[in-house]
């Protein structure tokens, strides 16, 4: 984490904190370089360790947006079987209406903007609404953080935008 987060520094970040072990980087940026960071860590990645890892970001007021707007918490679910699954691009409503809604039998999902909740009552383990799903449904990448890990990196980020 400590050599992606310098990655982070050499792309012009600032303020640069990660998150547990599992790629969650926080960090502050001027708006005309938030565009390219995807991009240039992701390079920096692939040309240190060889692998190709997307790249994808949020800003704080995103993410308080995604929070805030979660249907599954609305109706009372339990968060720790809720998730999110973040999207690099938005997709087109047609690649949206795709998604099969009876896919995984007791899971449930709802794809908005660049981000899909899902509600997985019996574990993401157990789910059949994969990052490989969503990617090839809705010609995007993603990435799935659990919603308390989402939660807090939001705590986080405001904290950050505050200092």
């Amino acid at each position: 984490m400590k050599e992606l987060a310098a990655m982070f520094e050499d792309a012009g970040c600032a303020k640069v904190q990660t998150y547990i072990q599992s790629g969650n980087v926080l960090f502050q940026s001027e708006p005309a370089l938030a565009e390219d960071i995807p991009g240039l860590v992701s390079s920096a990645v692939f040309s240190r360790f060889g692998i190709q890892v997307p790249i994808v970001t949020r800003t704080t007021n995103e993410l308080a947006d995604i929070v805030r707007s979660n249907p599954f918490m609305a109706a009372g679910a339990d968060p720790d079987k809720l998730h999110v699954v973040f999207l690099a691009h938005r997709p087109d409503e047609a690649s949206f209406r795709s998604l099969d809604p009876n896919r995984s039998r007791g899971d449930d999902f709802a794809a908005s903007g660049r981000h899909v909740y899902l509600h997985c009552p019996n574990g993401l383990a157990r789910t059949r609404l994969t990052n490989s799903y969503f990617d090839s449904r809705l010609s995007t990448t993603s990435t799935t953080r659990n919603w308390r890990t989402t939660v807090k990196l939001l705590e986080m980020s405001q904290a950050m935008a505050q200092e």
